[in-house]
């Protein structure tokens, strides 16, 4: 059973993240003790948008093309509206998101990142959540759609926005403790 100390987790993100989706994560999963990477598309530093301005930069540690799926336990993807609507329109990224569902690996996704979901077509038969104004779009690919702080179906954790973080940071470090799922039947 990996612990948060042993723990890889990638967050993939890009331009116009929601600051606090990317920044909370990252340093709460780093404060359990995981050793957290961040993937951009070129490997540079990324800008954030706060609420409604540009934000703060931060580090990126690798390209997303470079990113070995086989090296994480899991992947967090967050939201803001710019990041995902990039990200979903590059298929490098969104076969990573793909890798990461078939090899049973945590995938954890807020606000508007179950955008990234729907493109890679892993959100069919699972209770998801998000923010309210993709909740259609969820529907429209399958998912069950429900409106509470956290979903989790199957290792795919998803959350509606920046109030829900403490929920959503909990539950990564929940299934990280408990390792990896296989996700042979959608829950």
């Amino acid at each position: 059973m990996p612990k948060m100390k042993n723990a890889k987790i990638l967050i993939m993100a890009t331009n116009g993240f929601e600051q606090s989706e990317l920044q909370v994560p990252l340093k709460e999963l780093r404060d359990a003790g995981a050793t957290v990477h961040v993937a951009t598309l070129d490997g540079k530093a990324i800008k954030g948008w706060d609420q409604s301005d540009w934000g703060e930069s931060v580090d990126g540690d690798l390209k997303i093309s470079d990113v070995n799926v086989d090296d994480y336990i899991a992947l967090v993807l967050p939201g803001g509206q710019i990041n995902p609507d990039i990200l979903r329109a590059d298929e490098t990224a969104v076969q990573k998101v793909r890798d990461f569902v078939a090899g049973d690996k945590i995938v954890a996704a807020i606000c508007h990142a179950p955008w990234l979901l729907i493109e890679a077509g892993v959100v069919k038969g699972r209770e998801m959540t998000s923010y309210h104004s993709i909740r259609t779009d969820l529907k429209n690919a399958g998912a069950n759609v429900v409106d509470k702080d956290v979903a989790i179906s199957n290792g795919i954790i998803t959350s509606r926005s920046p109030d829900d973080l403490p929920a959503f940071v909990a539950k990564i470090i929940e299934e990280v403790n408990e390792g990896e799922h296989s996700r042979d039947v959608a829950a």
